[in-house]
């Protein structure tokens, strides 16, 4: 009797708490755009912040209210669907359908209205200027991943062997907090060049180091296939920060007491290393590798800021910015993006898998 009484009175309640969730909500929506309040854009700030703030916890906790009033035998799933379920709405309408409607552009025509098939896939495998930011891509995959993690493992080593460790390690993370795109502005001075000509002084740092040993300047960014290593190293200048972190930390995991043994057995710096950190961090390695991989796959902005993709050095997430916004092809753009993701998913599935056995382990 006391049990259905108290169910009378919360189902109400929360039918109230429901109701008031969405006049706070949609009453809320409509006075922030109101013409004649939006004029005072302090105070406008203030409510857009206070109203999203506040709609967010008062959703969550009526939807949460009302999962804990059903019966046990489902109040667990549905509180998980409380919190989990707006995360998983926001990806399918963020990821998922964008996907899906990118997937069904691939087979339309240039105005997404004329059904072609495979035709836009043909042109993806065999147009030259898509082979060549395949082959740039595998330059990138190949050369700047490697010199990345290889880059992280020696500084990691090092650097934890040194008494300045902190200093040399925040130095060499520091490119970390700079954007590709301001990392794409800083090297473009360095690689500056102003050209033969009287009088002309030489701007870009490395001309200058290249000048004053009696070498001649040079347009490094328009040397054809040898630019694309020198856009590489820009990548390595700001991934190199990311590896060594991760595998500085990897390697302060490994027990001194092995190190030690080894040591009184007889093996030396270099043997100790191959034999015994390079194996004990191998999943460490791995997943930075992969990691650094997929950036090295959907790599835009430092080839977009530096070179618009031009002298050869294109790559396929820069020509897939050029078939959809300067060429207006979303067909080709499509069939671009989604040949990019199918190369990716593995990638990116292999590195999940590294993840869930290191979990295990652990």
């Amino acid at each position: 009797m006391i049990q259905d009484l108290r169910l009378s009175v919360r189902i109400p309640t929360l039918i109230f708490l429901v109701l008031l969730a969405l006049v706070f909500l949609i009453g809320g929506f409509a006075l922030l755009r109101t013409p004649g309040i939006q004029e005072i854009k302090i105070v406008m700030t203030l409510a857009a912040i206070v109203w999203g703030i506040g709609s967010i916890a008062v959703l969550f906790f009526v939807l949460n209210e009302v999962a804990s009033t059903m019966p046990r035998s489902i109040r667990s799933g549905a509180i998980a669907v409380v919190f989990a379920g707006p995360a998983v709405a926001i990806l399918l309408w963020a990821l998922v359908l964008p996907t899906l409607r990118s997937l069904r552009l691939s087979f339309m025509g240039a105005n997404g209205q004329e059904f072609v098939f495979l035709d836009n896939y043909k042109f993806a495998f065999t147009d030259p200027i898509m082979l060549e930011s395949f082959r740039n891509n595998l330059l990138w995959m190949i050369f700047g991943t490697a010199s990345c993690v290889v880059l992280g493992i020696v500084i990691a080593v090092l650097a934890d062997k040194s008494k300045r460790e902190k200093l040399i390690k925040s130095l060499i993370f520091m490119p970390m907090a700079i954007s590709f795109v301001g990392a794409g502005v800083i090297w473009k001075f360095i690689y500056a060049y102003k050209g033969e000509g009287v009088n002309i002084a030489e701007i870009g740092l490395l001309n200058a180091i290249v000048t004053a040993f009696g070498g001649q300047a040079r347009p490094w960014l328009l040397v054809p296939f040898w630019n694309n290593f020198f856009l590489i190293i820009i990548m390595v200048w700001l991934q190199t920060g990311y590896a060594m972190v991760i595998l500085s930390s990897a390697i302060k995991g490994i027990p001194e007491e092995i190190n030690e043994a080894a040591r009184v057995d007889g093996a030396n710096a270099f043997r100790i290393f191959f034999s015994i950190t390079i194996p004990s961090i191998m999943p460490t390695i791995i997943t930075v590798t992969t990691t650094i991989l997929i950036f090295s796959l959907k790599l835009f902005d430092i080839v977009r800021v530096m070179t618009g993709g031009n002298f050869g050095t294109n790559v396929i997430a820069n020509e897939f910015y050029l078939r959809q916004f300067t060429y207006g092809h979303s067909g080709q753009a499509s069939a671009i993006a989604i040949v990019l993701l199918v190369v990716i998913i593995p990638v990116l599935a292999y590195n999940l898998r590294q993840f869930r056995a290191r979990k295990v382990l652990k």
